[in-house]
């Protein structure tokens, strides 16, 4: 039969190879990079398994004068490292995958605080990075060896087995993008001044990649087209354009962006599918070579249209490739509605930032395909024929069930409110959060496939109820709900006044009870709640006043790159805020704030005020059980999600997903995963 997205399958010629379709995992940083090489290289090799053409590392440091620590990605420094790097290109070609490699050298972009030796620079310069290091100025000794380097790297990574070696002049970090923008490079030489002469060094490193790997290595450029800073920055109608019309043919391959990270992976709430077409459709009018672009890409329709309307060649995924492994799989196989779409999160960048290995709200095996061994489609098999009973529909409990059933066990799921979903039907009717609800909409999906699964929503479950129910085995994932007394990170007594009729909660206004007039939010979860809902009241009319005790608002999506997205739009919703400031009580004309800094105490008139502040665990029922369990009446009781820690809902899925696996197993002595470590 014909596949309507027949076109997505068929094979591109990059260079001297040729991916085997049209999808393409884009370079993406993993939180594994050097210090983890196994669980990167089955994490990428899970990408090959589920049909991605071309699978890319994340950038990897050419030489020890570009280190970014803390962070970890990928580096190719010396021979040494060649075996690990070997481990993923192994791993994607077992699946007839090509393996693509991203060699940086930062620049500007690196502090050098492992190294130890000054950073280099156009010009004597602070690092991006905030911290108090400035850049050597290069000279031409400094150009002539950062040549050398990458051309030693792409030859140490031809031996590593990649099949695509990049020149990587995108998101600001690398010195091949630092030396085309006028604000960094101020330099009289070659290479600075006029477009030609700014754009030497990456033109040198493309001919010199070529020349050194190009008989069996394709040669990508990865080029950020615009910046989104107008006259004072990179644009495609611009030098933008300028430059991929004077390089258009030399690289084997164009694989083009925005800049910087905050714009390439702007979240859900700000950016919708196929966002970057505007900025990078005219890449494939200037060339003849493929070109490869992201937009979050999720819809095999949107795909398909990209490659028909000639804005693509390939398709780009690092989120969507994230979220589903196995995204082209299914729409080869015909079964696109069992994809799980990406949300736009970026849970996965938070890992990154963070400094730990990726994971994903959608996907609660990434990151653990090597240290737990877990599969996205596989999962083992049921032991017995136990029945387990799962009280609440949140996504905890919608995903506990669903791998469950897919284990093949009976599960009944019971949900008191009407429709399934917890907290995550609520949140994702919030402004801008609309995405997020494919978190249930995927679940519930799969869950209708699965025979030996029974859901009833709008039923409250009692402890008598749950023991009449005559199931032995109870997994509880009963939620949470935010606190109404103030108490959070900052306050550890209740506030003064929290007890009156003007306090409201998230809980409150997501329900639809909404307050009116000027309203004070008193943000000390430092999310994306404290925002969300600013913005949900301003739309309403009200006059929103943020105060918070963080250095700035809504601090915790820093890690999500969408911080001074949400600054910017409140204030345009004229949202007036203070930072750094912490209830000091409430009283019926307003609030008295206490200044963090200095002491000072101000007062602030309102008409209500909106506590996001920190969330109990509704576990009452779990604690009412446990006599019952040491009693023998039931065989197994765990509590799950937020129920047992509030947290995020990448957490909530995770641990859904935990227990569904550990369930009837035989308990783990010591840590319950492998563990990397240095050989001594």
């Amino acid at each position: 039969m014909h596949n309507p997205f027949d076109i997505l399958f068929q094979p591109i010629q990059i260079g001297p190879v040729t991916a085997p379709n049209r999808f393409y995992q884009v370079p993406h940083c993993n939180g594994m990079g050097y210090r983890m090489p196994k669980s990167m290289a089955a994490m990428r090799g899970m990408k090959a398994e589920g049909g991605w053409g071309v699978v890319c590392t994340e950038e990897v440091e050419i030489h020890h004068t570009s280190d970014i620590a803390p962070y970890i990605e990928g580096r190719l420094w010396a021979d040494e490292d060649i075996p690990l790097w070997q481990l993923m290109t192994d791993a994607i070609h077992a699946h007839g995958a090509l393996a693509g490699i991203e060699l940086a050298h930062n620049g500007i972009h690196a502090s050098n605080l492992f190294s130890r030796v000054p950073p280099l620079g156009p010009r004597s310069m602070s690092v991006t990075r905030t911290a108090p290091v400035q850049t050597r100025r290069m000279d031409k000794e400094d150009f002539r060896n950062v040549r050398r380097w990458h051309r030693d790297a792409a030859l140490r990574a031809q031996r590593a087995g990649f099949d695509i070696v990049y020149c990587y002049a995108g998101h600001n970090m690398t010195l091949p993008m630092q030396l085309l923008l006028r604000r960094y490079n101020d330099r009289r030489d070659e290479y600075g001044g006029s477009l030609e002469n700014r754009v030497r060094l990456l033109r040198e490193l493309i001919e010199e990649t070529k020349e050194a790997v190009g008989d069996r290595c394709g040669v990508a450029v990865r080029f950020a087209v615009d910046e989104l800073l107008g006259e004072d920055g990179l644009t495609s109608q611009g030098e933008g354009y300028e430059i991929v019309a004077t390089l258009a043919e030399l690289p084997d391959l164009w694989d083009v962006n925005i800049s910087g990270w905050a714009n390439d992976s702007a979240t859900s709430r700000f950016e919708k599918e196929g966002y970057q077409e505007q900025y990078t459709a005219f890449v494939k009018s200037l060339t003849s070579k493929p070109v490869v672009g992201v937009g979050r890409y999720t819809s095999p329709d949107s795909m398909a249209s990209a490659i028909r309307r000639g804005v693509l060649d390939l398709i780009g995924a690092a989120r969507p490739s994230i979220a589903d492994p196995f995204l082209p799989r299914k729409i080869q196989e015909g079964r696109s509605e069992e994809i799980r779409e990406c949300i736009g999160c970026n849970i996965c960048v938070t890992g990154d930032m963070q400094i730990v290995p990726i994971r994903c709200t959608q996907n609660p095996t990434m990151g653990e395909e090597w240290r737990r061994g877990w599969h996205p489609e596989n999962i083992p098999a049921k032991r017995s024929d136990k029945e387990v009973l799962v009280v609440g529909g949140g996504p905890a409990g919608l995903e506990c069930a669903r791998a469950l059933g897919q284990r093949g066990y009976t599960v009944v799921l019971a949900e008191a409110r009407r429709e399934l979903g917890g907290r995550v039907i609520l949140e994702s009717a919030l402004p801008g959060l609309i995405e997020w609800r494919r978190v249930i909409d995927w679940r519930l999906t799969q869950l209708q496939k699965l025979p030996t699964v029974s859901l009833y929503p709008g039923s409250p479950m009692t402890p008598a109820d749950v023991l009449d129910a005559g199931i032995s085995n109870v997994v509880l994932a009963t939620g949470a709900h935010w606190r109404r007394d103030g108490i959070g990170r900052t306050l550890w007594r209740p506030v003064a006044g929290s007890d009156g009729e003007n306090i409201y909660t998230p809980d409150d206004l997501m329900e639809g009870r909404l307050p009116a007039g000027r309203v004070l939010i008193y943000d000390d979860d430092s999310y994306y709640m404290g925002g969300v809902l600013a913005e949900l009241l301003a739309a309403q009319g009200c006059q929103v006043t943020l105060i918070t005790p963080a250095t700035l608002l809504s601090y915790w999506t820093q890690y999500s790159l969408e911080q001074k997205r949400i600054q910017q739009r409140l204030a345009r919703l004229e949202v007036t805020w203070r930072t750094q400031h912490a209830l000091a009580a409430i009283q019926p004309s307003g609030v008295l704030v206490t200044d963090l800094i200095s002491g000072g105490v101000d007062e602030i008139a309102c008409d209500g005020v909106v506590l996001v502040t920190e969330r109990q665990p509704n576990d009452a029922l779990h604690t009412a059980l446990l006599p019952a369990l040491a009693e023998g009446k039931l065989a197994s009781l765990r509590l799950i999600g937020d129920a047992e820690a509030p947290n995020i809902i990448a957490q909530a899925v995770y641990a859904g997903h935990l227990a569904a696996r550990e369930f009837d197993e035989a308990p783990v002595e010591g840590t319950p995963f492998r563990v990397e470590r240095a050989i001594v």
